[in-house]
């Protein structure tokens, strides 16, 4: 991991998310990059007129003036930080910055169902959380050191889940964390203990995943089983595979992830299939 990108509005939300992006940067000598896109009026954004250029620079200016306050925080020193400022919207901001510089992992700050304000809302959460090629990891509170000893990894155990399973499996490896791959066992799509246990165990059968744990946990939904059997093992993480609205059996037709991304109290990382 040697890029991590982080988009900000320069909200409490997002310096959460950096902190703990530093904190990670930190621990595997990564680069930080920093984006901020434009939250220009429409008028401005879709205007030819060169007599709109003053107030465009004001706004121009006043990203530089939040640039300059966030690089005197002492929590930036001895890591590489590069900043840059977006003018599209966010999600086409952060393709782009992803594609250029090769980035990582994503971390994105919000705080529930109204986080990040037009940033990370609807079809946002949407385009980012649920469609970036980039591992996205969503971040609510502060956190004074990430440290991740026990990661949920909630998947159906289907064929095509398994390119996003490895790659939680790195990321579990990364940060030293126990894999807790978890089975959601629903009233609409049950299944007896013996058969969810053979499907599990012919998953990751030869995947060479290592230091993980197998479970089975009965609820009414996939995301309260996400969310319950999480609580109840104390993790600190949880994560799982998206590719948009196409979903993955009955795991992922909905809106799982963004479910998850507005509902869960812990971070939540997303791995594109």
């Amino acid at each position: 991991m040697k890029r991590i990108l982080v988009p900000t509005d320069f909200s409490e939300q997002a310096e959460n998310a950096l902190k703990v992006a530093i904190n990670l940067a930190k621990k595997h000598n990564s680069e930080i990059f920093i984006l901020h896109s434009m939250e220009m009026p429409l008028h401005l954004a879709t205007s030819n007129d060169s007599g709109s250029l003053p107030e465009s620079l004001f706004f121009i200016k006043l990203a530089e003036k939040r640039f300059t306050e966030l690089r005197e925080k002492p929590y930036l020193n001895d890591v590489a930080v590069n900043e840059t400022i977006g003018h599209n919207e966010i999600y086409e901001d952060i393709e782009e910055t992803c594609k250029k510089n090769d980035i990582d992992l994503i971390v994105m700050g919000s705080n529930g169902a109204s986080g990040f304000k037009e940033m990370f809302v609807g079809s946002n959460t949407e385009k980012v959380v649920r469609t970036s090629k980039v591992p996205v990891l969503v971040i609510k509170n502060t956190h004074q050191d990430f440290v991740i000893k026990d990661f949920v990894f909630a998947t159906d155990f289907s064929e095509e889940g398994r390119s996003a399973l490895n790659k939680g499996h790195k990321f579990a490896k990364m940060v030293n964390a126990k894999m807790h791959l978890l089975f959601v066992n629903t009233p609409g799509d049950f299944k007896t203990s013996v058969q969810a246990q053979h499907i599990m165990e012919n998953f990751v059968r030869g995947m060479g995943v290592e230091n993980f744990t197998l479970n089975i946990y009965n609820d009414t939904s996939v995301e309260k089983g996400i969310l319950n059997f999480a609580k109840h093992i104390k993790a600190q993480l949880i994560g799982m595979g998206t590719h948009g609205r196409k979903g993955i059996s009955h795991f992922f037709n909905g809106s799982i992830s963004e479910d998850m991304v507005n509902h869960a109290n812990m971070p939540v990382i997303t791995f594109k299939i």
